[in-house]
């Protein structure tokens, strides 16, 4: 395939050695650590850690991307949070002053797992988001430099429930932040969340220079919040999305991010249909 596939393990199942074997069985190259039984991957201990690698490279995974919940977090003095969007916290509830402590744990994660890309966020979307943006740029710039010194590259994620939300607002911090360690985890659906048409118009706004990792799963959006489908069949553009990656040359992964309940509730069938879907949309 022209593009390499991987998945979010904790998508599949908590317990890892099911979503790596999952992961495996459904001809996906590569996992992306989140959460590991039920923990977020920051809060593991250096044994726990070291078990996880040995469970994910025993399926043959290679690990690509540290799912970190760096700026995922309330910014201090800063307009108020926009109580309009669910906030996905994924078992770390840490604030403003944690993050350097995560930072650093995040990156010695990044250098034992071999990943190498490291996927932030940019405070929960207040009511006045631009009222935000010099001091986000500010943290933004403050992570490519650590990242840069690490040989790693820091993934800023479009959310819909932060403050960068979509491909238009990824693009202005990129632009402002002309630093070649800060690159986009480019999410259509997140975009959707948003309001954004994500593809093209998303996705043009970057360019894909600039895109290091892309998240996949889909929706429909009912009233104004996203209702989680099987990837490829709600309202993401994923063939046309696919297809623009491919002509332009995209060397990274697409991660499969379900998010969907499954059908009857099973995640782990859920996440199975996605993958199929996803190297049927590929291939």
């Amino acid at each position: 395939m022209p593009i390499r596939l991987a998945a979010i393990t904790d998508e599949f199942s908590p317990d890892l050695a099911t979503a790596a074997r999952a992961i495996s069985e459904a001809g996906l190259e590569g996992a992306e650590l989140r959460m590991v039984s039920g923990r977020n991957i920051v809060d593991l201990t250096d044994e726990d850690l070291a078990r996880a690698i040995a469970i994910v490279r025993g399926f043959g995974l290679e690990i690509v991307s540290i799912a970190s919940p760096l700026l995922k977090c309330v910014l201090p003095d800063a307009p108020d949070v926009d109580e309009r969007f669910h906030k996905d916290m994924f078992a770390s509830a840490l604030g403003f002053d944690d993050q350097p402590r995560i930072a650093a744990r995040t990156f010695e994660i990044a250098r034992r797992t071999g990943a190498k890309i490291v996927r932030v966020f940019s405070y929960w979307r207040t009511v006045r988001p631009e009222a935000c943006f010099a001091r986000t740029v500010e943290a933004l710039s403050g992570l490519a430099a650590q990242a840069a010194r690490e040989g790693l590259v820091i993934g800023l994620e479009n959310e819909h429930a932060c403050n960068i939300a979509t491909g238009a607002e990824l693009a202005r911090v990129l632009k402002t932040v002309d630093h070649p360690s800060l690159k986009a985890v480019w999410d259509p659906a997140n975009a959707l969340a948003a309001g954004e048409s994500p593809f093209p118009e998303g996705y043009q706004a970057i360019g894909a220079g600039r895109i290091a990792h892309v998240h996949a799963k889909d929706c429909w959006i009912r009233n104004g919040q996203p209702v989680w489908g099987p990837l490829g069949e709600c309202e993401i553009d994923w063939r046309g999305q696919i297809q623009a990656l491919v002509e332009d040359a995209y060397q990274g992964w697409i991660s499969l991010e379900t998010h969907w309940p499954g059908p009857a509730g099973d995640k782990l069938q859920g996440s199975r249909i996605c993958a199929r879907n996803l190297r049927d949309l590929l291939a």
